[in-house]
């Protein structure tokens, strides 16, 4: 690898680390910080993380990219962290992350649409907008975010 690690490469490189640990690969981002190189890798998972996946997801990409001398013998400080509730949700897994969710839908056409995310299939998602069903096609959807909701109750599915 070159001198200092790239996005691309670091996501070729981790991918199959963190798959094999049972999570997500969502991101890594690498940012210069002094003399050394922060790199944050985000993971996630269908259910969430604990504690105890996230060390150990830790460890293994910290021994990748020790072995592989991917960061070119540069010093950097690893984060690995799960994704804000503030991330965009562009893959279906996404989406299926936040069922029951309140959220806001940017669509291909331009529009933009809000409601709860009820279903999500290999096809489509479906929202309650207003009280109604409304199934979204992947292909009319660009991407969403999850609404913060203080003191929402708790629907029947939830409890």
């Amino acid at each position: 690898m070159a001198r200092s690690a790239d996005r691309e490469s670091l996501l070729r490189l981790l991918e199959p680390v963190v798959a094999g640990r049972g999570l997500d690969l969502e991101d890594v981002v690498v940012t210069p910080a002094g003399r050394r190189t922060l790199v944050r890798v985000v993971v996630d998972r269908d259910g969430g993380l604990e504690l105890d996946a996230v060390a150990e997801v830790s460890t293994a990409v910290s021994q990748t990219l020790d072995a592989t001398d991917a960061m070119g013998g540069a010093p950097y400080v690893l984060e690995v962290t799960s994704p804000g509730v503030d991330r965009p949700l562009t893959q279906p897994r996404h989406w299926r992350r936040a069922l029951t969710r309140q959220v806001t839908v940017a669509l291909a056409d331009g529009g933009s649409t809000q409601g709860r995310v009820t279903a999500v299939d290999d096809d489509a998602l479906t929202l309650n907008v207003d009280g109604s069903p409304a199934r979204l096609e992947w292909a009319a959807v660009t991407s969403g975010r999850v609404q913060v909701e203080f003191n929402r109750a708790a629907t029947p599915e939830e409890d």
